[in-house]
């Protein structure tokens, strides 16, 4: 398939998600749009379609008072509040590009993004989970001559966005209908981090978008009478599609959750009759454990879209009896949003032993070291190319042509193989990564401030089985001196010393005397692994 098909079938469209937004809310004015359940708060917080429409050309009008416009980019670094969706669809409104930064992200990773993307404009909360966002974004604005507006809800936002009419201004509707984007223009930069350490900016046009989230109202069959929850956070593609693109711009109701607490989810999902969710694997186990101790009604609740780790067999049956839902296994990534699936009906076999098969939309191979196809059953390289596949990386055009071939394959840097039924197996990472609970830990960025350990003389970081979160990061470290190896406990300080996120610190310690190498002196990460997995 290329271009012209990819229109013919509508995966890509001559619309973007925000004229389809347009359009739900001048159609349904008054249905619920977003639902906010904030951590500590007893009341949640609903928006309707004409309301939030309101709010994004008044946050519109406010960004184009900032001097932002095409070619600007809106970082917003928010939990799942509602402010998330309006500021996100008026960036777009604006023909600017959005960034979405993951909350855990500190200093270290925001000073990098930040600067790579030359944003103008950033919006934090005052502080989220105990922790001062609004403090660190304005220290980093002194660092970064391009960032020139920090805003802080509960500060100064309030102020500039929400208490000027902005939306009233004359002229508006006309320059903001001049600055509507056009599908190929690019629409978001979605930082993910891979085995060098750096982040990458996943560049994704209105047409990826449309193809990475094609698959909920296509093969889900979610619609407008369906609505949504979403506690996987806004700013991971996961929640970006599902959160926000697919609800808002098919009518639907979506459910945010901005503190990840299992009972209280349960509750949300009953009170606002949830018909589906995407978020990791952890999530379901949780659910079904909350509700086995206290059951709550839950006649509306079909589907559980679940990534980021396998489906483990036990948990078929169990998220049948207790939440009365079918799960979904889906793969993908950042560069491509959902890559295959399995589908409603599907027999348990393929769901807990296969990741699904490819969308419509989406072309998979798998091949050997040498670009040969293999056969069914055999493991190789994971290959993917199609309608959702992001463009490139911002800023590092040669990052992304080292992962392509020359006929547009892209190499995801996982092992995988074909099964007889077209299902597609993860088998394993040719990238050197840990994915805990869904979440990329950059094991090349962990590694480096490790190093700067002065007890650390040399470090790997590897992924350990766990059955909640699928993979911990253990750190496998040559002590300096023999017989003096830091604590856990220190390295934990140390990486928070350096601004990490605490997710990305390792959770486990194992101390040699030597790392296995290869003849050139290349750590092998596989016998590092093994060697974890033999200590108790």
């Amino acid at each position: 398939m290329g271009p012209e098909e990819y229109r013919e079938f509508g995966a890509w469209s001559d619309r973007t998600y925000l004229d389809e937004f347009l359009e739900v809310a001048a159609r349904q004015p008054d249905q619920v749009a977003v639902v906010t359940t904030r951590a500590g708060h007893a009341m949640p917080e609903s928006i309707s379609y004409g309301q939030l429409a309101r709010l994004v050309d008044r946050f519109a009008g406010a960004l184009l008072e900032l001097g932002v416009g095409p070619g600007a980019v809106v970082s917003l670094q928010l939990p799942n509040w509602w402010q998330f969706p309006a500021l996100a669809m008026a960036t777009a409104r604006v023909g600017a590009t959005i960034n979405p930064l993951v909350p855990i992200f500190r200093h270290r990773e925001l000073s990098f993004i930040l600067e790579r993307t030359e944003a103008k404009v950033c919006v934090v909360p005052a502080s989220f989970r105990g922790f001062a966002h609004g403090e660190l974004l304005r220290g980093l604005a002194k660092e970064l001559p391009s960032l020139e507006h920090v805003f802080v809800l509960g500060e100064d936002f309030e102020g500039h966005f929400i208490e000027r009419r902005w939306e009233d201004a004359p002229g508006l509707a006309g320059r903001l209908e001049a600055l509507r984007p056009r599908p190929t223009d690019l629409a978001e930069i979605q930082f993910t981090s891979g085995t060098t350490g750096e982040p990458k900016g996943v560049e994704h046009t209105y047409d990826s978008i449309r193809g990475s989230s094609l698959a909920g109202p296509t093969i889900l069959g979610t619609d407008a009478t369906a609505a949504g929850f979403m506690a996987s956070t806004l700013a991971h593609q996961t929640g970006f599609l599902f959160g926000f693109v697919v609800p808002l711009s098919h009518g639907a109701k979506v459910v945010y959750q901005d503190v990840w607490d299992p009972a209280a989810a349960l509750s949300i999902l009953s009170d606002e009759d949830v018909t589906w969710t995407v978020g990791a694997t952890p999530f379901v186990l949780d659910l079904v454990e909350a509700q086995r101790r206290d059951p709550r009604p839950l006649e509306s609740f079909r589907l559980f879209v679940c990534g980021g780790a396998p489906i483990p067999p036990h948990a078929i049956g169990a998220a049948h009896e207790y939440l009365g839902a079918e799960l979904i296994a889906v793969w993908g990534m950042t560069e491509n949003g959902i890559v295959t699936l399995t589908r409603p009906g599907d027999p348990v076999d393929l769901v807990t032993q296969s990741d699904g098969t490819p969308v419509p939309w989406m072309e998979v191979r798998v091949v050997d070291d040498d670009g040969a196809e293999l056969a069914v059953g055999a493991s190789g390289r994971l290959q993917v190319r199609g309608a959702s596949q992001t463009p490139g990386y911002f800023k590092r055009g040669d990052l992304y042509e080292e992962s392509c071939t020359g006929d547009g394959w892209f190499d995801t840097g996982d092992m995988a193989w074909r099964r007889e039924d077209g299902g597609i197996r993860i088998a394993g990472r040719y990238k050197d990564l840990v994915i805990r609970g869904g979440e990329n830990v950059p094991v090349g960025e962990v590694e480096a401030v490790l190093y700067t350990h002065a007890a650390v003389r040399e470090v790997a970081v590897v992924g350990y089985p766990d059955e909640r979160l699928g993979e911990r990061s253990c750190a496998v470290i040559v002590p300096a001196e023999l017989g003096e190896a830091p604590t856990l406990q220190e390295l934990a300080a140390h990486c928070e010393a350096a601004g990490m996120a605490r997710q990305f610190w390792p959770e486990r310690l194992v101390v040699l005397d030597d790392l296995p190498k290869t003849p050139s002196g290349k750590v092998q990460k596989f016998k590092v692994r093994e060697l974890v997995l033999a200590v108790p």
